[in-house]
């Protein structure tokens, strides 16, 4: 079972189905073939969040994750960093629940540490895939 750890920067902690979020990732782990590890979500707000793209990845613009890869041998480990801000106008601009969509954001993330990426439209399409399948085995 992957270590889970929740964090909040500049917002109130929410209520999180935490349960169900272990679950979703150590089935998505496994299932992609990948060892169990320690991953920490770190839910904040958009301006937070804008300051880490910055400094980090030197992008000067809003955006839901940023997720910081330490993987080594298989062995899932990563930081999520991602904003409720963007969560939550993310989730009513597709008319979706937003326990959904924060679930989406994560398991975003945890596809990234399992090596997907999402820079060319057939990554997007595939990553996209990948996230509603997990959604579904969540129970969404």
């Amino acid at each position: 079972m992957s270590k889970i750890e929740f964090y909040f920067e500049e917002i109130e902690p929410l209520k999180l189905n935490r349960k169900l979020i272990q679950q979703a990732v150590d089935f998505l782990v496994e299932n992609e073939g990948k060892l169990p590890g320690e991953v920490s979500v770190i839910f904040c707000s958009d301006d937070y969040l804008l300051k880490i793209n910055e400094q980090y990845l030197h992008h000067d613009y809003y955006t839901d994750i940023v997720t910081f890869d330490y993987v080594e041998n298989s062995v899932i480990s990563g930081d999520l960093f991602i904003s409720v801000d963007r969560v939550e106008d993310n989730a009513g601009q597709l008319g979706v629940d937003f326990d959904k969509e924060l679930s989406r954001v994560v398991l975003h993330g945890v596809l990234h540490l399992v090596g997907y990426k999402d820079k060319t439209d057939e990554e997007k399409v595939v990553m996209r895939g990948k996230e509603d399948f997990y959604l579904v085995k969540a129970g969404f």
